[in-house]
């Protein structure tokens, strides 16, 4: 991740800024939703119960956000409407086929959705920064997903190609989403380009969600 910059001339009351609250918001409760499903998948109480605590995590962190999005009087259902479709349609583009599957996504998958959110969220004024950097804080959780992929691979190699091959769509469907994302409302978008003095601009942007999740795909021993 670059480095944080000075502090942005933007105004918190950017209307961006609610958008970046709300995108985030709707993929945290469709991240919750996902989990909570794809916990069923685990072989063992220990994995079920380590996916669960994922989903719980996303659930503090809608919560947080829900309530900054209260204390600048905008409704988290109506706010984060737009971007339902986006998110669902990355989901339905990316279903776990099994357990191993599920917890790359879970560490790749929702890691780019953050570090978009994170690259974004530089352009922010210091306090709804330090909302959304305390949300992208939470999670802890995930060493579980690292621990047993790295275990799965290293009892069955065949198990690396497929994975990889899996981690690479991922990246790509997190990049169409964060494009139809920067598409679907002009704030958000507006955001990104008014704030170019201290954003690396669109493409460095793209390259910059690509060396993060080059550097999960190696900590998963993956690639």
């Amino acid at each position: 991740m670059s480095e944080q910059p000075p502090s942005s001339a933007l105004p918190g009351e950017h209307p961006g800024v609610a958008a970046l609250l709300a995108v985030l918001a709707c993929g945290e409760l469709a991240a919750f939703e996902r989990l909570a499903k794809e916990s069923e998948m685990a072989p063992d109480l220990r994995g079920r119960i380590a996916m669960s605590a994922m989903a719980a995590a996303q659930m503090r962190s809608f919560a947080v956000l829900e309530s900054e999005l209260d204390r600048r009087a905008v409704d988290v259902v109506d706010a984060t409407a737009p971007y339902v479709p986006v998110i669902t349609r990355y989901h339905e583009r990316t279903p776990a086929r099994n357990w191993n599957e599920a917890l790359v996504k879970a560490y790749i998958g929702d890691g780019l959705a953050a570090d978009f959110a994170s690259e974004v969220a530089r352009a922010l004024p210091a306090e709804p920064a330090a909302v959304i950097a305390a949300v992208l804080a939470d999670t802890r959780e995930s060493d579980f997903a690292v621990e047993r992929v790295q275990a799965a691979v290293r009892s069955n190699p065949a198990l690396r190609s497929p994975l990889t091959l899996w981690g690479r769509r991922l990246l790509s469907e997190a990049i169409t989403q964060a494009q139809e994302v920067l598409a679907a409302r002009d704030e958000l978008a507006a955001l990104l380009f008014q704030a170019s003095g201290a954003l690396p601009g669109v493409a460095q942007l793209f390259e910059s969600l690509q060396t993060r999740h080059a550097e999960r795909m190696a900590a998963l021993r993956l690639g």
